[in-house]
């Protein structure tokens, strides 16, 4: 079962959503937050392997709550995807680089939130290929010089050269095409590549190929 805690202050949401979940046979709600400190006291109690976090919350926003639980190591194994109401959300730039694994906008499909709970509890950002360039064009904007290199020096020049395909926006399976592999061998070489790094997921990743320097602004097209 995956196990799913709710946060989010309007309790119509949440019913919203539990309704849904709970109707599923493979997912579970195990909890509701009504703020992020309540949401992070929950988290810490029930180990749930996703957090559907709301970002504006009373006493402690979405944006701290989601720090609180990626800084865990004891909650290494937590993922956080957070609602937002718009897709442009000001917020979900710093939602990223907080240690969120993507984030959904609250009146989605929900085939779509199904397949997005699934996605990120097996691995997978929840970034479609647009939305991970509007966050590369975010950080174009607020680059500065790029780090040293060196925190990519354990990967090969496969990994590397798939990093920054990841850092541009392309999926696994825009990857296969281009260096004519199978979708299976560029999804493992993204996984090999968090590995050493120890990135959370794809979003993070994204981050480091930025911040290291390997994608450049120019490189947006």
């Amino acid at each position: 079962m995956i196990r799913v805690l709710l946060a989010d202050d309007q309790l119509l949401v949440r019913a919203g959503f539990r309704a849904l979940l709970d109707a599923q046979g493979d997912i579970e709600v195990v909890g509701e937050a009504a703020d992020g400190e309540e949401a992070l006291g929950l988290v810490r109690q029930l180990r749930p392997d996703i957090v559907l976090m709301d970002i504006r919350m009373p006493r402690l926003d979405g944006l701290a709550a989601t720090r609180g639980i990626t800084s865990d190591a004891a909650l290494a194994g937590v993922k956080v995807v957070m609602l937002t109401t718009f897709e442009l959300d000001e917020y979900v730039f710093e939602a990223i680089r907080a240690g969120a694994s993507g984030f959904l906008v609250k009146d989605t499909e929900p085939e779509e939130l199904l397949r997005a709970v699934r996605a990120v509890v097996d691995g997978d950002a929840l970034l479609s290929p647009g939305v991970t360039r509007r966050l590369i064009a975010e950080f174009a904007a607020r680059s500065k010089e790029p780090a040293a290199a060196d925190t990519l020096a354990e990967l090969t020049d496969r990994e590397r050269e798939v990093m920054a395909l990841v850092g541009i926006g392309l999926s696994n399976e825009e990857i296969a095409r281009r260096l004519v592999v199978s979708p299976l061998t560029a999804k493992t070489h993204v996984s090999r590549a968090m590995v050493k790094l120890g990135a959370r997921d794809r979003a993070q990743l994204v981050v480091l190929a930025y911040e290291s320097g390997l994608v450049r602004p120019g490189w947006l097209g």
